[in-house]
């Protein structure tokens, strides 16, 4: 297949809509049920790189949800403890398989911004994956392959109608890459920097003890934030992104929504709110949405006379900002990366709050030894990588 032609663009209105190889090669994709669109195209490339990367730096399955061409979530497999599982409502499926526990993750750090996403696989899809999946809402999914079994599963889902795309492993880009504007054709090389161990050995901070799940964690922030919307931020911790802050102007501004990300996916596992008691029959997003808006500043609308019985079976106690201070000070260890330089250390102060030790971006600002010095006054760790990862 040479071209796929596509029911419309980015919208409705804008047709024809095509996918196509310029040098009329065949297409290294397959298309085995559904009818993918101009975004899920979008997604499910950039989404099958992230995983191919992350399985190449780590050795480890990896999976990523995708939403309006920017990861929600990105994970490894690594296994679960039975606080997450609980918390990614996967601790009824028995035994997951790596890949499953990739996506699992992937898929739980951010369940609001996860809805309706694009899944990508970097290994065959196996039964295991495949039961996590038929049981959420995502538009679509690219993989390597699937397993017989698994296949079957996705394609009840949306009535047959699943979009479920597999891609050709070995399929290698063109090094020069084109994107029309306006009219006017953009040309540049590929984006095809290596990610690895030594991409973070310029440590410029007092403390310069990286551990390894430490490097771990900075390889897979520096590989979502290279298919993330710029300008970004991505914290992580033992192997998944647990907040990702995406197209923002400011870099404080992505500092703080990836952080606020990354508190929520934390508190969500505070005792307050795994002891929430739901009512019978009610469904995974309107619990998702209850959850988010228990543990924000709106919670209220969730816990007011009249409303709360809608959700619960008991009305839960408030939880207060004291209390959901006193547990996010018990968050450590975690990672952050930066697609560009931090401009000010008020980005590390913010990290801080969320537990940040170890600090992966580029460096270059004219107040690197004010973000170097507020480094230090935390005992983080922090590398200067040199280089950017904007991605547009």
């Amino acid at each position: 297949m040479k071209e796929l032609e596509l029911k419309y663009g980015c919208n409705p209105n804008q047709k024809p809509a095509k996918i196509f190889m310029k040098d009329e090669k065949e297409l290294p994709i397959k298309v085995l049920s559904g009818r993918p669109g101009y975004i899920n195209f979008l997604d499910a490339f950039n989404g099958w790189q992230l995983v191919k990367e992350l399985k190449e730096a780590t050795g480890l399955p990896a999976a990523t949800s995708f939403k309006h061409v920017s990861p929600a979530g990105a994970a490894v497999g690594l296994p679960l403890s039975d606080t997450l599982k609980k918390i990614y409502w996967v601790d009824d499926l028995g035994e997951l398989s790596p890949l499953a526990c990739a996506y699992a993750r992937a898929r739980g750090a951010d369940r609001m911004s996860s809805f309706g996403d694009f899944i990508s696989l970097s290994d065959v899809c196996d039964v295991s994956t495949a039961k996590i999946i038929k049981r959420e809402v995502s538009d679509g999914i690219i993989a390597p392959g699937y397993e017989p079994e698994a296949l079957e599963i996705l394609k009840q889902k949306k009535k047959g109608n699943y979009n479920i795309i597999e891609i050709d492993p070995e399929y290698v880009p063109a090094p020069i890459e084109h994107k029309d504007v306006f009219g006017i054709t953009f040309e540049q090389g590929r984006n095809e920097l290596k990610i690895d161990d030594d991409f973070f050995s310029n440590v410029v901070t007092e403390n310069k003890e990286l551990t390894d799940q430490a490097k771990i964690d900075m390889a897979i922030s520096m590989i979502t934030l290279k298919y993330t919307q710029s300008n970004s931020v991505c914290y992580v911790k033992e192997g998944q992104a647990i907040g990702i802050g995406a197209g923002q102007q400011s870099r404080i501004h992505c500092t703080r929504l990836a952080g606020n990300k990354a508190d929520n996916w934390f508190l969500r596992q505070s005792p307050k709110v795994l002891g929430l008691q739901f009512v019978d029959g009610i469904g995974r997003a309107d619990r998702d949405n209850a959850i988010d808006l228990y543990i924000g500043d709106e919670y209220m609308d969730v816990l007011a006379d009249g409303v709360w019985e809608k959700t619960f079976k008991v009305k839960p106690e408030v939880f207060t900002a004291e209390e959901k201070r006193a547990w996010l000070d018990q968050m450590t260890d975690v990672t952050l990366g930066s697609d560009a330089f931090f401009p000010f250390g008020d980005n590390i102060e913010r990290a801080h709050k969320s537990g940040v030790k170890y600090i992966a971006q580029p460096g270059g600002s004219v107040r690197d030894d004010n973000v170097i010095e507020t480094c230090n006054k935390y005992d983080m760790v922090m590398s200067f990588t040199g280089l950017r990862l904007f991605h547009h």
